[in-house]
């Protein structure tokens, strides 16, 4: 064994050079850690003698001790410094002018979609969803729309393969629902849709809310009343709406609902081409063959459907007269909302 005094004076001429916690640390490994200084010495005491073993573990206990109590006030001292190096680093000076942070805003679809869903949650529809990419058997067969059917051609779609495509609207959540849950049932659908098209008035991928209200007795005069107080409620309660009878697959009577153009009030303008309406949504008396392929008797239940563009109704709203704008990220026209 090496002069203690010797092994105590390396010890703290190495500690006085060391500044930060790290090295600090280190040189803790290295004299008490499971394979330093004094645990190597240790292990040597078994090759001396009794007496001398006895004096040696003393003076390495002794030297542990010091080493320890002079590693932990380094060490403390380390830290102070430290953290008061990083306190003056990051200081903040409160005579700076602050950072002003734009605040964010909704898209102006989403604030139409939200509004419409409101509107109908509290007439007591309930939202439901369903997946974009679907199967042709929902978006098309059980929609009433079989294969090489003439109606296909009115939605240009796009196909995954012959069996699965992206959904051109949402229509299809209705089967679904309907093939999981009895009547009376009173549901809307939004979601994303997809068609191959793009132009000033469409886009590949656009947002619909189709809705469905399915039980006993349920009337055309429900169908309009439901959708006169909802437009009513979207855009003033004094907008005329009427009801045109049109064709769509799966419902039968079908009609286009239109409403009194907003911007003319009716005299004829370059937007309702003249004719003092605008063309709102589809809707009618769900096919009953619809009901057929659901699993649904419909001898015994009846309803309607109806369903619009979200982007549409956003453009309507606002005054919008170019559909590209919201999807370009424009942060001068988006901030407007």
């Amino acid at each position: 064994m090496e002069d203690p005094s010797r092994l105590t004076r390396e010890f703290l001429e190495e500690l006085g050079t060391k500044k930060t916690v790290g090295e600090i640390e280190e040189l803790r490994v290295k004299y008490l850690g499971k394979k330093g200084t004094v645990t190597e010495k240790l292990k040597s005491l078994a090759r001396l003698a009794p007496d001398e073993r006895r004096e040696a573990g003393r003076l390495l206990n002794d030297f542990k001790a010091l080493a320890e109590r002079e590693l932990a006030l380094k060490k403390e001292d380390a830290r102070r410094r430290e953290l008061a190096s990083k306190l003056a680093s990051e200081a903040i000076d409160v005579s700076l002018p602050g950072i002003f942070r734009r605040p964010g805003r909704l898209h102006p679809v989403t604030l139409v979609m939200s509004e419409i869903i409101r509107i109908f949650t509290g007439m007591g529809f309930t939202v439901e969803e369903g997946p974009e990419v679907e199967l042709d058997h929902y978006n098309f067969e059980a929609l009433n729309i079989p294969k090489e059917h003439p109606a296909r051609d009115m939605q240009d779609t796009f196909y995954i393969s012959s069996d699965i495509v992206l959904r051109t609207h949402t229509s299809p959540v209705q089967v679904r629902v309907l093939e999981k849950k009895k009547p009376p049932l009173r549901f809307i659908a939004p979601g994303k849709v997809y068609r191959c098209d793009a132009d000033v008035s469409h886009t590949p991928m656009f947002h619909q809310i189709e809705g469905m209200m399915v039980g006993e007795n349920v009337t055309f005069a429900n169908l309009k009343a439901v959708l006169e107080a909802f437009l009513h409620k979207v855009f003033s309660p004094q907008v005329p709406v009427r009801f045109r009878p049109s064709y769509f697959p799966f419902t039968e009577p079908s009609a286009e609902v239109d409403i009194g153009c907003i911007f003319c009030g009716g005299a004829g303008c370059g937007i309702c081409k003249g004719t003092g309406w605008i063309e709102i949504l589809g809707s009618g008396m769900v096919n009953p063959r619809v009901f057929e392929l659901a699993g649904l008797d419909p001898r015994n239940i009846s309803g309607f459907a109806f369903g619009m563009g979200m982007e549409r109704i956003a453009m309507l709203k606002y005054g919008i007269d170019d559909l590209r704008l919201f999807f370009e990220n424009d942060i001068r026209f988006l901030g407007q909302f």
